[in-house]
């Protein structure tokens, strides 16, 4: 029997290994002279956070590392109620280690500067494009929801068993590949969260929109699922 605490620390570790590969790649890795790795290695970054530590802790919590997709999974009747608090503290708080450790090593080298935004997630002024509220919202909206979708869809009874986490980690790189000039990409509460809190007042302004339009993505899509997934429920 797997206890509530084993699934809390999953999701902590799950939820800091994210934000350390992912941001981290992008804040270390993205722009490093002559060997950057630019946005699509910050795409496969991503993905592949969530893709090992899918099938290293998975099974313990059920892997979801991010806010937007507990209350999905909620919405589509596949998580119960009570324990959204518990894993999404959890998730928060790992998504804050991880970010407390990249700062640690960000900040070891000379010359370092939060200027440059922490790979933090923002919109108009804010945005690697320059979108507006609008756009980025819309995309956020979205692009969490699809993603919800393919969670659902993947570890489905009807989906073949064992290939899930793949599919997720996947389409965490495709959703980064469409929307790191949009937004930076959050999709994910926690993982904005972590970063807001080292980039300054401008991040932590504009941080209500990377909570309101993941979740709000995420808990229509869990209905919608209910449609495609019947036996999910």
């Amino acid at each position: 029997m797997i206890s509530t605490s084993q699934k809390l620390l999953a999701e902590f570790f799950g939820t800091f290994w994210l934000v350390l590969g992912g941001c981290g790649s992008a804040v270390l890795a993205a722009a490093f002279p002559d060997l950057g790795i630019g946005f699509a290695g910050v795409a496969l970054a991503f993905g592949l956070t969530v893709l090992t530590m899918a099938y290293a802790v998975g099974p313990v919590s059920g892997g979801h590392f991010n806010p937007a997709v507990s209350v999905g999974l909620w919405a589509a009747g596949r998580f119960p109620g009570s324990a959204l608090p518990g894993y999404i503290i959890s998730q928060v708080l790992g998504a804050i280690a991880g970010a407390a450790v990249l700062y640690f090593i960000a900040s070891g080298k000379e010359g370092f500067s939060l200027d440059g935004g922490f790979a933090a997630n923002g919109y108009g002024e804010h945005s690697p494009g320059k979108y507006g509220l609008s756009a980025a919202f819309l995309t956020e909206f979205v692009l969490t929801g699809f993603f919800l979708v393919i969670i659902i869809g993947a570890t489905d009874k009807l989906a073949a068993p064992g290939f899930a986490g793949i599919a997720i980690g996947l389409a965490l790189t495709l959703i980064h590949l469409i929307s790191i000039p949009v937004t930076n990409t959050s999709v994910n509460p926690a993982r904005s969260t972590s970063q807001a809190l080292f980039a300054g007042s401008w991040a932590l302004g504009q941080l209500w929109l990377f909570w309101v339009a993941p979740i709000l993505g995420a808990a229509i899509a869990g209905v919608i699922s209910k449609l495609l997934y019947p036996r999910a429920s």
